[in-house]
């Protein structure tokens, strides 16, 4: 009894290897839910183009999302995380930080003036803007929330929190390896959604809440997937809009990564000397 007793304190210890863990069961059990939903409801997913209809989307890509979710929230709460993750950010923003939130929003603007509409139904949208939500809450409790807090309670600085954090946000995109993307496609998003993780913390860093984050991330990808025609696709740039959203997206990638040199700030805990 007191060995698994140890054992369970241990894998309950805030460490770097926690929060790798706790990634990678998210995933598997993410890819398990999603190989049961697409056997159950076979007849309502197009393999061939997901986002093909409102029903494929639903079942297709956000129910495993929203499942993936409500087992994060539950760990959040088993953990005692819940509170720290949605309340306020322990250490306020930088000015430059703004940049981040900016840049996101400035890239789902170009997005929505991007897209040709007619392409796409009212069912397609609506579900597109669910699946949204779902890909937001799901990826920012998971990094930005439940990762961020580990790293934080393990006494990491936040120079670490950050990059680190977003490096697993990056690779947990790998998975898309297993659909059959090609590895240039996957390596392309893996620099990518890097980037964009560094300015989902920023913006969560800048704006006191993690809520803020989850918004930004749920608007951002239906209006890529708009914008481009389907999932993983690039931007065309035969529009004006387009253009815009390649040229924004470029400079938010280029930002994330600059941005790693700029973090310096550290957690400072009443209780606890400052993280060094």
């Amino acid at each position: 009894m007191t060995h698994e007793r140890s054992e369970s304190a241990g894998w309950r210890r805030p460490s770097v290897w926690m929060a790798v863990g706790l990634i990678v069961a998210y995933l598997v059990f993410y890819l398990l839910v999603g190989w049961l939903v697409s056997s159950i409801f076979a007849g309502r997913i197009d393999k061939d183009n997901l986002v093909g209809s409102a029903p494929s989307i639903l079942f297709g890509l956000a129910l495993p999302i929203a499942v993936g979710a409500i087992a994060l929230f539950v760990v959040a709460a088993r953990l005692g995380m819940l509170g720290k993750i949605f309340g306020p950010q322990p250490i306020r923003g930088r000015g430059w930080m703004w940049f981040a939130p900016a840049l996101v929003v400035a890239a789902i603007i170009a997005h929505l003036t991007g897209t040709d509409w007619s392409s796409w139904t009212g069912g397609q949208i609506a579900a597109l803007f669910v699946l949204g939500g779902c890909v937001g809450v799901a990826e920012e409790l998971a990094t930005r929330g439940l990762v961020v807090q580990i790293l934080r309670d393990a006494r990491h600085n936040e120079k670490f929190v950050a990059v680190v954090s977003s490096a697993m946000f990056a690779l947990m995109h790998t998975t898309n390896l297993i659909a059959g993307m090609e590895l240039s496609t996957v390596a392309v998003t893996v620099v990518y959604t890097f980037g964009f993780g560094m300015c989902m913390y920023l913006t969560m860093r800048v704006t006191g809440t993690i809520w803020a984050a989850i918004v930004l991330h749920a608007l951002t990808d239906p209006t890529t997937v708009l914008s481009s025609g389907g999932v993983d696709t690039a931007v065309g740039t035969s529009s004006s809009g387009g253009a815009i959203a390649a040229l924004v997206t470029i400079v938010l990638v280029v930002f994330g990564f600059v941005a790693v040199f700029l973090v310096r700030d550290k957690v400072r805990d009443p209780q606890h000397s400052p993280v060094t």
